[in-house]
């Protein structure tokens, strides 16, 4: 059987969690730009705004780290 995360497996399931939602933020915005013809310059652009705007909306979404405070009755 297996036992509950411990509180070190969950901070690190939630970076990889946060990480994630960044970077597939970020790249769909870079993607969506190719739809026009644009420079390279102007999808790295995008690209970076779009990780900036997903590190916020993780940061709105995730605002803790994952730690859960577990009281025994």
């Amino acid at each position: 059987m297996v036992g509950p995360m411990t509180t070190e497996e969950r901070s690190q399931y939630m970076r990889w969690l946060k990480l994630g939602f960044v970077l597939l933020i970020g790249v769909s915005a870079g993607l969506i730009t190719l739809l026009g013809s644009p420079t390279l310059l102007e999808v790295a652009l995008v690209t970076g705004v779009g990780l900036v705007f997903g590190a916020i909306v993780v940061a709105v979404v995730f605002p803790g780290t994952g730690e859960v405070k577990r009281v025994r009755r």
